[in-house]
C-alpha cells in the first residue's frame, strides 16, 4: 500500500480508501457480516482511510466502522 501525508496534519493515509456508502444499506439490502469482512480485508491490505458520511444508512456505516475500531488495535 502506498501512503501520503494528509495536508499539514502529519497523518499518513493510504492512497486507496474504503468507501463506506454501500455498507450503509440505503440503496439495498446489506449483510453486516459481509460488510465487516470487507472492512477487515481493507485494513489487512493496509487501508487506513475510510470515507463515510452520516447519510450512509442514517449512520449505519459509522456503527460498523465503530465495531471495526473496537475489533482492531490499529
Amino acid at each position: 500500500m502506498k501512503y501520503r501525508t494528509l495536508g499539514k496534519t502529519g497523518y499518513s493515509v493510504s492512497e486507496i480508501s474504503f468507501g463506506a456508502w454501500a455498507i450503509g444499506g440505503t440503496w439495498g439490502a446489506v449483510d453486516d457480516k459481509q460488510s465487516m469482512a470487507a472492512l477487515h480485508a481493507a485494513v489487512d491490505a493496509g487501508v487506513n482511510f475510510i470515507d463515510t458520511a452520516d447519510v450512509y444508512g442514517d449512520g449505519h456505516s459509522e456503527k460498523l466502522i465503530a465495531q471495526l475500531l473496537k475489533d482492531r488495535s490499529e
